[in-house]
């Protein structure tokens, strides 16, 4: 009879700090492990006891003491099975990503994270001291090695740990969403096995984190290359896969493997994900936004309505003079598909008010864009109000396109605590609402189809201040995302004087991002944790 092993992921959701509340969890799934799925192994993800990424929390020696008691509990508690887990594991001076195996209160392995990612989102060298040893433990006759996540992306530590003997290596990850996250790891993880041979289960976490997402996906893939297990993205969930050694080496039996999403979907549910995990881990009642009638607005409230239930979500119409009818029909028709709170509630007096007391400041002036600036932060000063008497938090609707260029309004649609679609361009807005109303339709078919207008003078469109959407947004693409030069993205096929212009926006508007709130990173380069540049800059793009 051949070696066998069965093994049980645990795709969870964890709080970073909650040392006490993810513990629980871990036990909790532990033992679901051992009496529901007979589970000789189950698995946990990358630093699942403090929750990823810890940032500087690891520093305060609070979490150290809860991270070394909870070690403690679980390493006495849990029976019947043996568990891998992360941890953030102290030494005298340093810090490691670690990981342990543990089975009846001995520790069978332990392993320290041998690459340290210090790019985009990551910043551990940061933190953590570099691992240098293999790990490798025996269990019913299949030897396994140790990786943790960006250990995969390199050579040397899965081909370490096959030299110390394992037969199929285990990988711990906290590898956070973005777009095609999930090929592009099983191509790494496909390329590592290719150079070793042997196979690799590959376990991640999900749910939101502040800016970031993880997708789960977890999977299993065979020495030649076969995903022969893959878990449901954006799903907590615990599942078996059973192993068997043979002479031919280590083998998964037949088991799920789920489709890979589309792009809207997962982008959607990325979304979905992110806004619910900020709300529901800030403990907030709920969350209130400004529905104008428009395109951004119109998905936020989808996202928020699909992430949280209508009870949880309050909208809020603020006409004004250039609010058409159709923006009014639209917005009410919205809000009451999905069955959330609405309100409308004129800005016209508080509008006409602040004019009254600046009118001796303006005094022979023109109107121009500080009038609708006023309006802009009308808006704000009622959604915050709203905000502050009630605890639910105010969602900002702008996407990356505006962001980019700077067309939003300090202290007034920029105000809010939490920004799901800031990471979406304008382009794909309109295809993630086509794909929501695919779901079953909420967003007015006009609200998608009518040119887009921020509606704060007469008969204005966006298209009055900025290139057409699909102009724009590829050429934001290609300098935030690709960093291409001017040249370069003239070679794409773009006038050149439109690019400086569109680049020049980006550069003089950075002030704005840094006061905007945090949102869901959907792209390889968002603004935020991603997005680095200076606010004052002498740098100036060739003409």
């Amino acid at each position: 009879m051949s070696d066998q092993v069965t093994l049980a992921l645990a795709q969870i959701d964890l709080a970073v700090g909650d040392v006490a509340g993810n513990t629980e969890k871990i036990l909790d799934y532990a033992a679901r492990a051992r009496d529901e799925l007979r589970a000789d192994i189950v698995i946990f993800p990358e630093l699942s006891i403090c929750g990823y990424p810890p940032e500087d929390l690891l520093f305060h020696s609070g979490l150290r003491h809860d991270v070394e008691n909870a070690l403690d509990k679980i390493r006495s508690t849990v029976s019947g099975i043996t568990i891998i887990l992360g941890f953030p594991e102290y030494a005298e001076e340093n810090i490691y990503n670690s990981c342990a195996v543990f089975r009846e209160g001995k520790r069978l392995a332990h392993y320290r994270k041998h690459m340290l990612p210090n790019y985009s989102v990551f910043d551990e060298k940061r933190y953590f001291t570099e691992g240098r040893e293999a790990a490798v433990f025996k269990l019913n006759g299949i030897r396994f090695g140790l990786n943790i996540c960006e250990d995969v992306w390199k050579a040397s530590p899965m081909q370490a740990a096959r030299s110390a003997g394992a037969e199929c290596v285990l990988a711990i990850n906290g590898s956070p969403y973005k777009l095609n996250s999930q090929e592009e790891r099983e191509r790494v993880v496909r390329r590592r096995i290719n150079e070793v041979g042997i196979p690799l289960v590959y376990v991640n976490m999900v749910g939101g984190q502040d800016e970031l997402v993880f997708d789960g996906g977890s999977f299993v893939m065979s020495a030649e290359g076969e995903v022969d297990f893959r878990a449901p993205a954006f799903t907590e969930s615990l599942h078996k896969v059973v192993l068997q050694g043979r002479p031919s080496g280590v083998k998964c039996l037949p088991s799920q493997v789920d489709d890979y999403l589309s792009t809207e979907a997962s982008v959607y549910n990325a979304l979905v994900t992110g806004t619910r995990d900020y709300v529901q881990k800030h403990r907030f009642p709920g969350v209130v936004l400004g529905l104008s009638g428009g395109i951004d607005s119109a998905l936020v409230l989808a996202i928020a309505n699909d992430a949280l239930g209508p009870d949880m979500v309050r909208a809020v119409m603020m006409p004004f003079r250039y609010t058409s009818n159709m923006s009014q029909e639209d917005a009410a028709k919205q809000a009451t598909t999905l069955g959330v709170r609405y309100d409308v509630i004129s800005i016209a007096p508080i509008y006409d008010a602040v004019l009254k007391q600046l009118a001796p400041v303006f005094e022979g002036r023109e109107h121009d864009v500080t009038e609708e600036n006023i309006q802009a932060r009308s808006r704000g000063l009622l959604l915050m109000a709203i905000s502050n008497k009630t605890g639910r938090m105010l969602l900002t609707t702008g996407n990356k396109s505006e962001m980019a260029v700077g067309y939003a309004t300090l202290y007034g649609d920029m105000a809010g605590g939490f920004a799901p679609i800031k990471d979406c361009s304008k382009t794909l807005v309109y295809r993630l609402a086509r794909y929501r109303n695919s779901l079953g339709p909420c967003i007015p078919e006009r609200v998608i189809t009518r040119p887009p207008s921020a509606e704060l003078r007469p008969d204005q469109k966006d298209s009055d201040s900025l290139p057409d959407y699909d102009v724009l947004d590829p050429i934001l693409e290609a300098f935030i995302e690709d960093d291409l030069s001017v040249n370069e993205i003239v070679e794409r096929g773009y006038e050149r004087s439109t690019v400086i212009r569109i680049l020049e926006m980006v550069k003089r508007n950075e002030y704005k991002r840094r006061q905007a709130p945090p949102g869901v990173r959907i792209s390889g380069r968002a603004f935020g944790r991603d997005w680095r540049y200076p606010i004052t800059s002498g740098y100036r793009f060739p003409s």
